[in-house]
């Protein structure tokens, strides 16, 4: 039994040897795929009810509306390298989590980014202007996902202001993920404007208006170019649609794109996905309602609404050098269809791009020709859930399996569906749809998806779903549900939040996709906190923390015990008893440390280690 135990406590160090790469941009990679390929503790036979729950919880000032990221080893001083979870909220704060322990319970910094003698915009401020508001419930301040650019120890995001002496504002700061302190040039007030004679515009110039110009979709950081993308607030006329780019060094701005210069709306907001991008520069975003073409002429390249589009940077703006506009644009415009409500999936060693629109219809595309707008659609394939009421606000997700390649779609009223991926033809294998028989969300708002898997070891993919258990979530604040299926098989749930009252996540967050890193999973909630899902301890139930090359021996142990951190040296030692109080503290200087645990009472103990560049953590059994 002694043996049996000692192999438990210490397989979590072998493990922590194949550590995942950082999350640092909406739904893990600039082809917006959700596919979080790098988890190596999380497989289908341990995430089941008993063995994995919700390991803690971090309190913030606010509704999270943007994902939350997370960067592996920062550099926090006085606290070694440890793994950080950010997360912004919508009262313009950001805090710096530390990502894996649950007693660190303090932010290693938090910063309120709005201006002195500013506030976070609120849903009321919209009233005079548009009417009621209710898409959101109150502030809407950071919305838009940031990007890091881990080179540079940099995290981008965007905030919108209120203050009675400047009126409405928005500005991109730029973060040192270390300290919370502002970059150079940062932050820098967004403006622009482009000529042409379309809504709004005032002696054919058109404006950049701070006010109903709603930055939802997560930043792209491409090339040295940070990329910001625009829509509205609840189609608050007039508006459009822009895209902005900024110097990530400088923040001097590059770019400036207008969907519809001389029309109107044409927003990018994806249901907050992010602009994709593919490795040679080009970005692709799916546009909603506004002006398709100019005049009689649908295939004027100068508007493009109800569209998925190809944009290649070209001077100081982007041109577009591939597009598909649906043959039906004008039904979907009458029915506040938004094409591109899906965002831009784009499949990975491939150039098949995935995009969809409000009236249930998900569209398989070349991207290097989406053939444009035609009387009768040419596309590759069209995939129709033949629902009026799937609206598509969901994140199409991907993963290319052992057995089988899947997209996966979870639209609102409709089942979940795993299509299968023909990686022969490019195609989708529309006669071998999986369906799940699960309750999915009802209402105006689809599921929010992610896989985790070990590479494409199909017994290690997960997919991560999170929606509203109950109500409609488009202008309600309703109970979350995160549930976690097969990947390769998606009649099989493995686990859900609602199995334990203990898992129970809180008030969903809108549009938000989980977080899948090293073991953990890291929910977004509208009731104000961070949730951290995670591996729950087979011996003794409690709370697993993860280790890293920490060697802990001898473990049990009856009167000594030594840590061996192997080349990495030791600044402070602290053991914990299960209750969560430090039992024994010291400083040391080296790799090795011992210390007598003959004044400790049997049981499990808890050690952590802060190193130079690490915070590590193991389990003790004193006999």
């Amino acid at each position: 039994m002694k043996k049996w135990t000692i192999i438990l406590l210490t397989l979590p160090i072998v493990y922590d040897l194949f550590a995942q790469p950082s999350i640092v941009t909406q739904h893990a990679d600039a082809g917006r795929t959700g596919w979080y390929n790098h988890e190596h503790k999380l497989t289908t036979s341990n995430v089941k009810p008993g063995s994995f729950g919700l390991l803690f919880s971090r309190p913030v000032d606010d509704q999270i509306y943007a994902q939350p990221l997370l960067m592996r080893h920062v550099s926090i001083s006085g606290k070694g390298n440890p793994n950080v979870v950010f997360v912004a909220t919508v009262n313009n704060s950001i805090y710096a989590f530390d990502a894996d322990s649950a007693r660190i319970t303090s932010p290693y910094w938090q910063a309120n980014l709005s201006p002195s003698g500013a506030r976070a915009v609120k849903n009321t401020d919209m009233n005079p202007y548009c009417g009621a508001y209710n898409d959101f419930s109150g502030n809407m301040g950071i919305v838009g996902t940031p990007v890091i650019d881990t080179l540079a120890n940099t995290i981008y995001v965007v905030v919108k202001s209120y203050s009675p002496t400047n009126g409405f504002e928005q500005y991109l700061h730029a973060l040192d993920v270390r300290t919370g302190a502002e970059r150079a040039n940062s932050p820098i007030k967004i403006a622009a404007q482009v000529t042409g004679s379309g809504s709004g515009s005032v002696g054919g110039i058109i404006n950049f208006d701070a006010l109903k110009q709603n930055q939802r979709s997560g930043l792209l950081l491409l090339n040295g170019i940070v990329y910001i993308a625009w829509a509205s607030h609840g189609d608050c006329d007039p508006y459009h649609g822009w895209i902005i780019g900024y110097d990530a060094a400088t923040l001097q701005q590059k770019i400036v794109y207008n969907t519809t210069p001389e029309g109107y709306k044409g927003g990018i907001w994806m249901s907050a996905a992010g602009i994709a991008a593919d490795d040679s520069g080009n970005l692709y975003v799916g546009v909603g309602n506004g002006s398709v073409g100019v005049g009689a002429d649908p295939t004027n390249l100068t508007n493009r609404s109800e569209s998925a589009l190809r944009l290649t940077p070209n001077g100081a703006t982007l041109q577009v050098t591939s597009y598909f506009t649906p043959s039906d644009y004008q039904y979907l415009e009458n029915i506040d269809g938004d094409f591109g409500v899906t965002g831009v999936l784009l499949i990975p060693g491939t150039n098949r791009a995935f995009a969809g629109a409000k009236d249930g219809k998900i569209y398989l595309m070349d991207r290097d020709n989406m053939s444009g707008y035609q009387t009768v659609d040419h596309v590759l394939q069209i995939f129709d859930q033949f629902n009026s009421n799937a609206h598509n606000l969901t994140s199409l997700t991907y993963y290319g399996g052992t057995s089988a390649a899947f997209v996966y779609v979870w639209s609102d009223n409709t089942p979940l569906k795993a299509i299968p991926f023909n990686r022969a033809t490019n195609l989708l294998d529309l006669g071998n749809i999986k369906t799940s028989a699960l309750q999915g969300p009802v209402g105006y708002n689809g599921a929010f998806l992610s896989v985790s898997s070990n590479g494409t070891d199909d017994s290690s993919a997960i997919l991560w779903t999170a929606y509203a258990a109950s109500g409609n979530a488009n202008q309600q604040t309703r109970p979350g549900i995160l549930r976690a299926l097969s990947a390769a098989d998606v009649t099989k749930e493995l686990w859900n939040s609602s199995m334990s009252a203990a898992d129970n996540p809180g008030n969903y967050a809108k549009f938000n996709c989980p977080v899948i890193s090293n073991g953990k999973v890291y929910l977004a909630t509208f009731s104000n906190k961070l949730n951290v899902y995670g591996l729950m301890d087979p011996i003794t139930g409690v709370k697993k923390e993860e280790t890293q090359s920490l060697k802990i021996v001898p473990n049990p142990a009856s009167s000594h015990v030594t840590i061996l951190t192997g080349d990495k040296t030791i600044s402070s030692i602290r053991v914990y008893n299960m209750a969560g109080m430090i039992v024994y503290s010291a400083q040391s200087s080296g790799t090795e440390f011992e210390f007598s645990v003959s004044g400790l009472a049997a049981g499990l103990y808890f050690i952590e280690v802060i190193t130079d560049n690490d915070i590590l953590k193991g389990k003790m059994v004193v006999r």
